[in-house]
């Protein structure tokens, strides 16, 4: 059976059977991820029907990030899905179950399992790439909102005088993780898009902090300056 087949079994499933927690992990999500996936894939040897598979159920279990148990999210979902693949889909390889399982155990960043193939670190780059960019924008503040999180504070925003809070503040998230993520990328082509993507959470937070200045027609090149993305993982400079 070929992938087609496979992807269009787990749609089917998922369609019938699956509520999504909230927007940003819903099928569309799975889709992305699985085509974000298969990007990172190009000229490496690896199951693809393991990363497909990983791709489309990582978040059948997906605890809120203010759920007491959120870091056992992930396996939680590995061991929902072991369940599903031998109950629901009968006819998937028994060997592949095990690889499967344990891509989407090792894809959560709250989780901090290493992945230790080369299927699970491009679930997990494909994955985190969702936080990044244009998607992972909308994401932050749609989970922020749907947790009743404020946008920003207002007297602080980037955090240049009190310590970051992201249960609190949406735009702290960017520093607390987003921004960091590029280097836990664990593939060559996963950390090259996501070092791309942040550079686009960066330029929003340099117009963000024009705007809330009173200039809507620039940017603030100090925001530029202070979170570029070679000091990201230190944090960023004195704006």
């Amino acid at each position: 059976m070929d992938l087609q087949h496979w992807q269009a079994q787990f749609e089917n499933w998922l369609k019938s059977h699956h509520q999504y927690q909230d927007a940003a992990h819903d099928l569309c999500h799975f889709r992305r991820v699985w085509a974000t996936a298969q990007k990172l894939a190009v000229d490496e040897d690896v199951d693809m029907l393991v990363i497909l598979t990983a791709c489309y159920f990582h978040d059948i279990v997906s605890l809120a990030k203010n759920h007491p148990q959120r870091q056992q999210s992930s396996m939680l979902a590995a061991e929902e899905t072991r369940r599903l693949l031998c109950e629901e889909f009968a006819q998937f390889p028994a060997e592949k179950i095990e690889p499967v399982c344990h891509a989407i155990a090792a894809h959560s960043f709250s989780a901090q399992i290493t992945p230790l193939t080369a299927e699970a670190k491009i679930v997990q780059d494909a994955d985190r790439m969702e936080a990044l960019g244009a998607i992972g924008l909308a994401r932050v503040f749609a989970v922020s909102g749907a947790l009743g999180v404020a946008l920003f504070d207002g007297e602080d925003p980037f955090a240049q005088h009190r310590p970051l809070d992201d249960k609190r503040y949406a735009l702290d998230h960017f520093q607390t993780k987003l921004l960091k993520l590029p280097q836990t990328m664990q593939t060559a082509k996963g950390k090259q898009l996501a070092q791309h993507n942040a550079r686009f959470l960066v330029e929003f937070m340099a117009k963000l902090s024009a705007e809330l200045a009173g200039e809507n027609e620039g940017i603030d090149h100090n925001v530029i300056d202070a979170f570029s993305s070679a000091d990201c993982a230190r944090g960023p400079k004195p704006m």
